[in-house]
């Protein structure tokens, strides 16, 4: 998926604010406040010297317009829309492989028409795209991995349905998610715009915030962490 401009530019203001509340220089708010070094697709390591990101700083040093340098940047990375070491996707569901032991799972919205991939009429071939995925699990991960997952949208109830109870029973908060997709994906909509009124608001509590600390509780939603072992998944989806 292709991101909107809008997505790096509501990044940007934040880690500006960042700036003024930590007294951080504004390479380090870039680097661990936003998520504009794995968007570039520079990996998960976050490396300051890496030469791609070097090359980015420089050039917004130099750039009249910090949002249009990061655009354009943005845009001319060959591996910058390319999926985090997706192994198998079925419909609008994935996973990546974290270790030998363990899996990650991935939602996108795969609907070829206009209507929610999450909604009521849809839950039948969501259910059907999970089963196809721990049924290629079970057939070619050996031994069974455990199964984890990442993602603000186990704040909702239409994401939640899909998943058996045991593992949704194991969530937990994950903290300080600025560098991370699964924290900054609630602001876009299904074809990589931002959705301006949630952003607006996030703007408005981010700039009404005395210390850094309290940036955190600006998100709509808290990145939440969840995992279960695979017969858990295999019982629910009756494979």
């Amino acid at each position: 998926m292709t991101y909107a401009q809008a997505f790096f530019d509501l990044q940007l203001q934040f880690a500006r604010r960042v700036t003024i509340l930590s007294g951080l220089p504004l390479d380090r708010a870039l680097l661990e406040y936003t998520n504009l070094y794995a968007r570039f697709g520079l990996g998960r390591d976050f490396d300051p010297a890496h030469p791609v990101w070097r090359e980015y700083l420089a050039g917004l040093e130099r750039s009249k317009d910090m949002c249009d340098w990061t655009y354009c940047f943005y845009s001319r990375q060959p591996d910058a829309m390319s999926a985090p070491g997706v192994v198998a996707t079925f419909g609008c569901f994935s996973y990546s492989r974290m270790s030998d032991d363990r899996i990650r799972l991935h939602f996108q919205n795969a609907e070829t028409k206009e209507r929610s991939s999450l909604g009521i009429e849809r839950v039948g071939q969501r259910m059907a795209d999970l089963t196809a995925l721990f049924k290629h699990v079970k057939a070619v991960l050996h031994p069974p991995p455990q199964v984890v997952g990442a993602s603000w949208l186990y704040n909702l109830d239409s994401y939640r349905r899909l998943f058996p109870a045991p593992y949704l029973a194991t969530a937990r908060v994950l903290g300080h998610r600025y560098q991370h997709l699964p924290l900054w994906g609630q602001f876009l909509d299904r074809h990589g715009e931002i959705r301006a009124s949630m952003a607006r608001q996030f703007l408005e509590h981010v700039e009404r915030q005395g210390n850094v600390d309290g940036l955190e509780l600006c998100f709509p939603f808290q990145v939440l962490a969840v995992t279960a072992a695979p017969r858990e998944f295999y019982d629910f989806y009756r494979i």
